[in-house]
């Protein structure tokens, strides 16, 4: 089947040092582009992630410290993927969670301005664990019947999320072959930024979900203390959420000047 797009969408999966959003960083890129009109094109790069690649981790993805060395940084591949996705939604596995957030902080950290204004995420691993509750490798072998060969390896990662999300299609009458819908059946809970600091109200307002300052309204926060904004700008945050704080930051400062 294809998929019903107004717009491309590229899915892709991360290999990394690790999974801390904010201190990792990415060995392994794969984005598999596609088109409204079924049109497809990939590309995956092994990236030096500038710091050790712990043996631990390379016993998973199979990527060691001496793969990398003569390998590009992020930095100097950022601009192609950027170009790659900026007029795409994204799709992935566990991507709302984890890709999209460490993508994000690789493309900030090289002064690329990304966001996810004007884009959906879609995140097949959400879709999979409301239906069937599996792994990747599971959800291959039950939606397509095929065995994963090559799973933690980006490519062979990043096909099998997009078969599997069109067999889901097919599979399920109440999932509609639609970006929108997809992306609002795979999203867990309303986050202003990836990692969850931030979280919209009932109301559609953003308010802190953490500290002692958990559940107030974010704007609130910042005036009547206005150290705090500080203290997160230089505090071990992710790069998009300080981005995020700091648009909210500016739009109150607007709204008073308006």
């Amino acid at each position: 089947m294809q998929l019903n797009l107004t717009k491309p969408i590229c899915f892709f999966d991360l290999e990394t040092t690790g999974v801390n959003i904010t201190t990792d960083r990415i060995v392994e890129i794969s984005i598999l582009k596609v088109y409204p009109n079924g049109k497809e094109e990939s590309k995956t790069w092994v990236v030096n992630p500038t710091i050790p690649i712990p043996k631990e981790v390379t016993a998973i993805h199979g990527i060691s410290n001496e793969d990398v060395t003569d390998k590009p940084t992020f930095k100097e591949i950022s601009k192609e993927v950027y170009n790659m996705i900026k007029d795409s939604d994204l799709g992935g596995f566990n991507s709302n969670r984890f890709d999209i957030p460490l993508l994000a902080e690789e493309l900030l950290r090289s002064e690329i301005d990304f966001d996810m204004k004007n884009r959906v995420a879609i995140d097949v691993q959400t879709i999979f664990h409301k239906m069937e509750q599996r792994t990747l490798s599971a959800a291959y072998k039950f939606y397509c019947n095929e065995e994963l060969v090559g799973a933690h390896g980006a490519e062979a990662d990043t096909k099998a999320t997009y078969e599997v999300l069109k067999a889901q299609i097919a599979k399920y009458d109440e999932i509609e072959n639609d970006t929108k819908f997809l992306a609002d059946f795979s999203s867990r809970k309303q986050f202003a930024d990836f990692a969850g600091f931030i979280v919209y109200n009932k109301n559609g307002d953003e308010c802190f979900s953490f500290g002692k300052h958990k559940g107030k309204l974010v704007t609130e926060v910042l005036e009547s203390e206005p150290g705090y904004f500080g203290w997160l700008l230089n505090a071990d945050f992710p790069l998009y959420t300080k981005k995020v704080l700091t648009s909210i930051k500016l739009r109150n400062f607007n709204n008073k000047l308006g």
